[in-house]
């Protein structure tokens, strides 16, 4: 199985630059190319779900929102998002709500 560490727990794009969460829960603060969501700024700050995101991204039809970054070829969201139901852990931070980590492959 692929390190998913850096997969977004909104969408299963698995190319962010790093993962959303830190150990201790902080945010990364980046936009997922794909769907869109900020870390701690959509959730945080707007109090948006990752399921909520997900139901919007789901009844727009799925579009890839990056204006600068282009889909990788080949791009599917109803594949990526079946790989995010395979991989998700609902885990806890002290302190915060839970949230959807993805596991990662052991070598």
């Amino acid at each position: 199985m692929k390190n998913t560490s850096n997969l977004c727990p909104v969408c299963g794009y698995d190319q962010l630059a790093e993962p959303p969460r830190n150990r201790t829960g902080g945010a990364s603060m980046e936009i997922c190319a794909c769907c869109g969501f900020q870390f701690g700024v959509t959730d945080d700050d707007q109090g948006v779900s990752y399921d909520e995101h997900r139901q919007r991204w789901i009844a727009e039809g799925m579009p890839w929102t990056s204006h600068g970054k282009k889909a990788p070829k080949g791009w599917n969201p109803q594949t990526q998002l079946a790989n995010l139901a395979l991989n998700a852990t609902l885990k806890r931070v002290k302190g915060r709500p839970p949230r959807i980590f993805m596991q990662t492959a052991s070598a």
